[in-house]
């Protein structure tokens, strides 16, 4: 079952805000810098994209 497009998406967001190594990506989330800063206004649709690459990251965030 797929979610409807206009659903409401969690943030990544795991209020651990810190740059990994390259200062692009959030360590705590997985995020990179243009995603953080570009997610309120991002499509539900483009939210869930950003989540499945996520879910592919060694240590993945669990979807809340």
């Amino acid at each position: 079952m797929t979610e409807p497009d206009d659903d409401p998406v969690p943030s990544p967001c795991v209020s651990v805000c810190r740059l990994d190594a390259t200062g692009q990506t959030c360590a705590g989330c997985g995020r990179t810098l243009e995603e953080i800063r570009r997610w309120t206004r991002m499509s539900p649709t483009e939210q869930r994209t950003v989540w499945r690459r996520l879910g592919k990251l060694p240590g993945a965030p669990a979807k809340r």
